[in-house]
C-alpha cells in the first residue's frame, strides 16, 4: 500500500491528533481519523463541541488444513481463544450446528477506542490446539502458509456512537514476502530453466493469486448471503425485458452492464431468461415476433449475459408482445399458444419475476391481449400481475414513459417485504438500479467490491483491491443503508450516512483457487483494514484528505475543535 495516500493507520493506535484538527480515535488499524465538517452545536444557549466516536468489533476466520472453520482472531475477546466474547457466557459461535454463526450483539459501551486497546488485540494467546493453538501477529491479517482452496472471512461491526457519519473503508500496512524460494517455485516461475530463478526474483505472488469480495453483512454473521427469494431456500425464475429500439443505440451498453450485474446478484439455484423488443424480430419478421425470447430460463447465467451482450439497437417500440412473451416463458403451460414459443423451462414452485426496461413511450402494438392499434401494456402486465409474476419496472433515460412503466410495476402495498418496483434511472445509474432490484430479486447482501459489483465481471485479487484503494486516497466509501453500488462514488445521492447508535456489519472474504499451484510455495501477506468518518451534518460525502482538503482536491470545510 502506497504511504502517500494519508490515511496510514498504525497497527494497534489510530492517528491521536494532527495540528488543530478534531480527531476522534480508534484503533487496531480498524479506528477512525475522524474530521469533524461540523463540531459545534448549541445545547441549552451554549456552544459545545460536537462528538464522532466510531468504534469497531470484528470476528475473524478461516478455513485450511484442519477442513473445519476456526477462530483467527476478535474483538472484544475477554479470554484470548480467538472467539468473539466479553464474558464466559457470551461467545460468538462460529460455524453452529446449522452451517451458520451467531454473533452476538455489542454496544458502544461495550468497546474501547483507540490507545485503550490491548496491545496483543490481533493476538489469539489463548486459541485451542484444537483451532491451531495460539496466534501472535501484528497484522489485523497474516496470510502465511495458505494452499490452494483455504479461504478465510472477517466481518466487522460498525458502532457511530454519538453523530451520524459518513464513512470510508480503508487500508494500509500492506506487505508482500515471497520467502524461502522452494524447488517446485522455481519451476512454476520458468519451467525451461528452473535454476535460473533466485530468491531476489521471488517477491511474492500470493496477493495476485489470492481473491477477495467485501459485502455488506446485513445480518453479521460472517457469511455473505447471495439468494433463493423471499421465501427460505424458495428459487426464482427471472426474465429481463430489454428495450432494443433505435432510441437505445446511445445508452444500451450501460444497461446491458446493468442487465449483467442483476444477472451476477442472483443465486447460483436462480434461473434467468432474456427477452428484447422492438420492431421485426432477430429473424427479420414483425407482429408479435417484434419481441424474441434471446434466452430461455436457465441456471446457466453466464450464457445470458452473453446474450445480453449480443443485444443491438433499432426499430420502433412493442412492449406489449415482450411483456407477453416474458408473462409466457414464465408460466408453466401454454398462455398464449401458439403466438409465443416458450422454453418450458418454468419451475412451478418458484417465485416469478420479470424486470422491464424501456426508454420511450411504446409506438407499436401488436400483441395477443390487445388489438393492432393499442400501444398500451399496461393490460399485458396486469394479466402478468394475475398469474403470481412481480414486475419490476426501470424507466430509461429522460424519454422514458415513467407513467406506463410505474403502472405497470407490482404494488409494494401487496409485498410488505418490497419497498419499490418502479425505478427512474439514466446511463450514470442504470447499473446500480439493477443491483438493487437483483439484490431485491437474488436475496444478495449488496456487494462493496469483488465479481458481479457492476464493474468487475471476473474475481478481484487481493493486489487489485489494494490498488484500487491506493488509487482513491486510501480508501472506499461505504453507504449507510447497504445499497450503494460499486463505482457510484462518495457524492452519490445514492450515499446514505451511517446512522448514530445502530450496528452495520462489513464482510471481507479472501480465498485461493483451488487451481493455483506451486508459484505461492512459501509466499506472505500481511495488511490492515480500517474505517475513517467524517460527521454527516454539513459534508456531502466527498471527505477530507489530511492536510484539510476535499479528496477530490477541491478546498475542505473542515473546521477546528
Amino acid at each position: 500500500m502506497s504511504d502517500n495516500n494519508g490515511f496510514k493507520i498504525s497497527r494497534r493506535k489510530a492517528l491521536a491528533g494532527l495540528g488543530g484538527i478534531g480527531v476522534a480515535s480508534a484503533g487496531a488499524g480498524l479506528g477512525t481519523s475522524a474530521y469533524f465538517s461540523d463540531t459545534e452545536s448549541f445545547e441549552n444557549n451554549s456552544i459545545t463541541a460536537g462528538e464522532l466516536d466510531l468504534k469497531v468489533d470484528w470476528q475473524q476466520s478461516y478455513y485450511g488444513a484442519a477442513e473445519t472453520i476456526v477462530p483467527v482472531n476478535a474483538y472484544p475477546d475477554h479470554d484470548g481463544d480467538g472467539l468473539q466474547s466479553i464474558d464466559d457466557n457470551t461467545e460468538y459461535v462460529l460455524d453452529n450446528e446449522d452451517g451458520g454463526n451467531d454473533p452476538i450483539e455489542l454496544t458502544c459501551e461495550d468497546l474501547e477506542s483507540g490507545a485503550d486497546l490491548p496491545e496483543n488485540v490481533f493476538s489469539s494467546p489463548d486459541r485451542s490446539a484444537d483451532n491451531g493453538g495460539p496466534i501472535d501477529q501484528d497484522s489485523l491479517v497474516a496470510l502465511d502458509d495458505v494452499k490452494p482452496g483455504d479461504w478465510g472471512e472477517i466481518t466487522f461491526s460498525l458502532h457511530l456512537c454519538d453523530n451520524p457519519g459518513y464513512v470510508w473503508l480503508t487500508a494500509d500496512n500492506y506487505s508482500q514476502s515471497g520467502g524461502t524460494l522452494t524447488e517446485p517455485e522455481q519451476v512454476s516461475m520458468n519451467s525451461s530453466d528452473p535454476g535460473s530463478v533466485t530468491e531476489s526474483d521471488d517477491t511474492g505472488d500470493l496477493a495476485d493469486n489470492t481473491y477477495v469480495e467485501l459485502w455488506y453483512d446485513d445480518d453479521c454473521d460472517n457469511i455473505r448471503d447471495t439468494g433463493g427469494g423471499e421465501g427460505e431456500g424458495e428459487a426464482a425464475d427471472v426474465v429481463i425485458v430489454m428495450d432494443r429500439s433505435g432510441s437505445m443505440s446511445g445508452s444500451l451498453n450501460e444497461a446491458q452492464q446493468g442487465a449483467n450485474a442483476l444477472i451476477s446478484a442472483l443465486s447460483p439455484d436462480d434461473q434467468v431468461g432474456l427477452v428484447s423488443f422492438s420492431t421485426g424480430g432477430q429473424d427479420g419478421s414483425g407482429g408479435t415476433n417484434d419481441s424474441t425470447l434471446d434466452a430461455d430460463l436457465t441456471t446457466d447465467h453466464g450464457s445470458v449475459q452473453t446474450e445480453v451482450n449480443n443485444l443491438t439497437a433499432g426499430g420502433r417500440t412493442n412492449m406489449e408482445a415482450a411483456v407477453e412473451r416474458a408473462h409466457e416463458e414464465l408460466t408453466v403451460g401454454d398462455t398464449f399458444d401458439p403466438e409465443y414459443s416458450e422454453s418450458g423451462n418454468a419451475r412451478s414452485g418458484a417465485r416469478k419475476i420479470m424486470v422491464v426496461l424501456g426508454d420511450g413511450s411504446p409506438n407499436e402494438g401488436t400483441a395477443v391481449t390487445d388489438p393492432i392499434g393499442n400501444t398500451d401494456p399496461t393490460e399485458e402486465a396486469t394479466n402478468a400481475k394475475n398469474d403470481d409474476i412481480e414486475i419490476f419496472t426501470i424507466a430509461y433515460g429522460s424519454g422514458s414513459p415513467s407513467g406506463i412503466l410505474g403502472d405497470m410495476a407490482s404494488d409494494p402495498a401487496n409485498y410488505p417485504d418490497i419497498d419499490q418496483f418502479a425505478f427512474d434511472a439514466d446511463v450514470s445509474n442504470v447499473v446500480s438500479v439493477f443491483q438493487d432490484i437483483g439484490g431485491v430479486v437474488g436475496g444478495s447482501e449488496q456487494l462493496i467490491l469483488g465479481e458481479g459489483d457492476g464493474e468487475h465481471d471476473s474475481p478481484v485479487t487481493l493486489a487489485e483491491a489494494m490498488a484500487i484503494m491506493d488509487r482513491n486516497d486510501g480508501r472506499i466509501p461505504l453507504d449507510g443503508t447497504g445499497d450503494m453500488g460499486y463505482g457510484d462514488g462518495a457524492t452519490s445521492p445514492e450515499r446514505d450516512c451511517f446512522p448514530a447508535g445502530a450496528q452495520k456489519c462489513i464482510g471481507m472474504k479472501w480465498w485461493v483457487p483451488t487451481e493455483v499451484g506451486n508459484v505461492i510455495q512459501g509466499d506472505s501477506v500481511e495488511f490492515d483494514l480500517g474505517f475513517y468518518t467524517e460527521q454527516c451534518r454539513h459534508n456531502d460525502g466527498s471527505g477530507q484528505t489530511m492536510n484539510g482538503t476535499d479528496s477530490d482536491g477541491g478546498s475542505g470545510n473542515t473546521t477546528a475543535s
